[in-house]
């Protein structure tokens, strides 16, 4: 796990040495154990800049980067891991290549020259790579299939630069700072902006399952791989083949994302998600696995209870922190700068704190990540499966006349049937996922900028699959949107803030391609969702872990606005420096600052997009 920046640059433009190590060294945080700097010329005079920071897992001793072959040909910065880079490393011996490390670096090097674009099919793993090809002249940018790895781009005038965050991107001599105002339409729409978009009207995207390539001074970017939820027939018809399918690719997936040269562990929830990995990571280890978890003294925000009945099942070495609101607040603003935008969760920075935790043992932990939007679990899953029948028997005019008006009016503790209800009379795709992130309406939202918005997504392509079930769609939506443009940026940014590596194995395409060959009912059949992971673990892991009710990682920020951060939240959403009121209405910030701060109503949500907002207004002098 790496941090990677550079450049290409045209023939007036170069910078030198200075330069690049200095932006590179911006993300000191996300390679503390060594660095690399690298700069080229074309035979055409333009300028490439490699820049690296470096997280020593594989080959600690040998895997240095920018890593260049012997004969010069290529040159390669990447971040990430190749999981399958054994196997992989023999099939290239077979075919006559030589290597000088046991590096999954070298691995990838080899596997472009073999099989150039085509390699990047082949990897099973996180990555972010660029690579140049100095024979044709041209430089290859790649993200992993699911987008766990973060890849930015910024393009003008023939020249490109590329980095794992944004910073050293708009730090850039003469980079435009310039906010993309559709962006922050969509923040306010779905409490996060879809990619490729970025809050910068300069900075992009490199969206999962992408190669780009940049030769003759232009840049093309293709799609290789598509998530199989698009395209997957369920052929699958016994339960009990099911699970016997998802045991085997899932107890691969962890046991591959195991090799490591440092020490590693997990992170417990106490939820039946991590609590399978760290079941399964016990079995393939022969040490105790460490374990990390995270929680608060406030009623009904911690699962600690739960983690440490995992721990003492499986005998780990655990770990605890309790998340205070003082510490919380002393890493707000770096966690914004980290993302490179609002932080649109706040379980971001309780994860940024407990990994500068964990990274004083381990440099990498595997954790649970994306079980929901692969397995089903999320409860707007299982709505869905009877929305279609409810669009059915209701008439569009009377839910939107009787019934609407009646559950806009319930109260905060029926927050949830409320967003059910109301997600059940969306008839489009697009405006039901915005119901159930708990964004703004469009008419909300263009209410709050005071102007009409534009509601298409800046990517038709999480919207595109059009076969099978609304769940498929919807599952289908959740792995190509909201967990690269929202949650795997939370695990990517504040992990590598603690400089700590994470590392995912429901997140596998193999294991992908295994459960969506599902049906329905397998995924979201049974109380809970995750019929199949369930039935799985049930002779494994405890009957209250495996039958208890979805919490989630929640933080109790509500709660915290009405107390700790009282004056805090009055600063930065109604005094005279705040800049978010004066780009959104500022008497309904208003209205929600005081509505909330006399519990009369509980807009956490929407004060924690607005507070964040301007923190990173702040952090990145935004021009608007």
């Amino acid at each position: 796990m790496c941090g990677i920046f550079g450049w290409v640059l045209g023939p007036a433009k170069h910078q030198d040495r200075e330069t690049l190590i200095k932006l590179t060294d911006l993300m000191l945080h996300r390679g503390p154990d060594g660095s690399g700097y690298q700069l080229y010329e074309t035979a055409e005079r333009y300028q490439i800049g490699f820049g690296h920071r470096r997280l020593s897992i594989i080959d600690i001793g040998g895997g240095a980067q920018p890593m260049a072959t012997e004969d010069g040909r290529f040159n390669l910065v990447f971040n990430g891991e190749i999981y399958n880079y054994l196997e992989l490393r023999k099939e290239l011996v077979a075919l006559g290549h030589h290597f000088r490390t046991d590096s999954d670096t070298e691995v990838l090097i080899e596997a472009y020259r073999a099989w150039q674009l085509d390699s990047v099919r082949r990897l099973r793993g996180m990555f972010a790579f660029a690579l140049w090809d100095d024979a044709e002249q041209r430089l290859v940018l790649a993200r992993d299939a699911f987008g766990k790895k973060p890849l930015f781009l910024a393009e003008a005038q023939g020249a490109v630069l590329f980095g794992s965050e944004i910073e050293p991107l708009v730090q850039f001599p003469g980079f435009s700072r310039a906010l993309d105002s559709d962006a922050l339409g969509h923040y306010l729409l779905n409490r996060y902006v879809p990619g490729p978009s970025t809050f910068f009207q300069s900075v992009k995207k490199l969206q999962p399952g992408h190669c780009a390539v940049w030769q003759n001074g232009m840049l093309k970017s293709t799609r290789y791989y598509t998530p199989p939820f698009a395209t997957a027939v369920p052929d699958v018809k016994e339960f009990n083949d099911a699970i016997r399918l998802f045991e085997g690719a899932f107890d691969e997936a962890v046991r591959i994302r195991m090799r490591s040269d440092a020490p590693y562990g997990a992170y417990l929830s106490g939820g039946i998600d991590s609590s399978a990995v760290v079941a399964t990571m016990a079995k393939h280890s022969t040490e105790p696995v460490r374990t990390f978890s995270v929680g608060f003294r406030e009623t009904g925000y911690s699962e600690l209870d739960h983690a440490r009945v995992i721990a003492g099942q499986f005998g780990t070495i655990h770990n605890d922190l309790i998340v205070e609101p003082g510490a919380f607040m002393d890493h707000w603003s770096t966690a914004v700068l980290r993302r490179g935008a609002p932080v649109s969760e706040s379980s971001d920075i309780p994860i940024f704190m407990l990994s500068q935790m964990a990274s004083r043992s381990v440099k990498m932990v595997l954790t649970g990540e994306g079980a929901d939007e692969l397995m089903g679990g999320y409860p707007k899953y299982r709505a869905e499966r009877w929305i279609g029948l409810y669009q059915w028997l209701i008439p569009h005019l009377l839910h939107e006349r009787l019934i609407h008006p009646l559950v806009r009016s319930l109260p905060y503790g029926m927050r949830r049937a409320k967003i059910v209800a109301l997600a059940a009379g969306e008839r489009d795709l697009a405006n039901r996922m915005r119901v159930w992130f708990g964004g703004l309406s469009v008419g909300e939202s263009e209410a709050m900028l005071g102007r009409l918005l534009s509601a298409t997504p800046p990517d038709l392509f999480p919207y595109s699959s059009q076969i099978g079930s609304s769940l498929r769609r919807m599952l289908f939506f959740d792995q190509t949107s909201w967990l690269p443009d929202n949650l795997l940026e939370r695990g990517d940014r504040m992990m590598m803030a603690g400089s700590i590596e994470g590392r995912m194995p429901f997140m596998d395409t193999v294991l992908a391609g295994v459960v969506a060959r599902f049906p329905d009912d397998f995924l979201t059949g049974g109380k809970g969702g995750k019929r199949v992971l369930r039935a799985a673990m049930d002779k494994i892991l405890p009957s209250e872990i495996i039958r208890r009710k979805k919490i989630g990682f929640r933080v109790p920020i509500g709660e915290w606005f009405r107390g700790p951060y009282r004056e805090f939240l009055r600063e930065m959403l109604v005094s005279e420096t705040s800049g978010v009121a004066q780009m959104v209405s500022g008497d309904r910030l208003r209205q929600l600052v005081t509505e909330h701060l006399d519990a009369r109503q509980n807009h956490e949500r929407l004060l924690w997009s607005f507070v964040n907002l301007e923190i990173f207004l702040r952090a990145f002098r935004v021009a608007s």
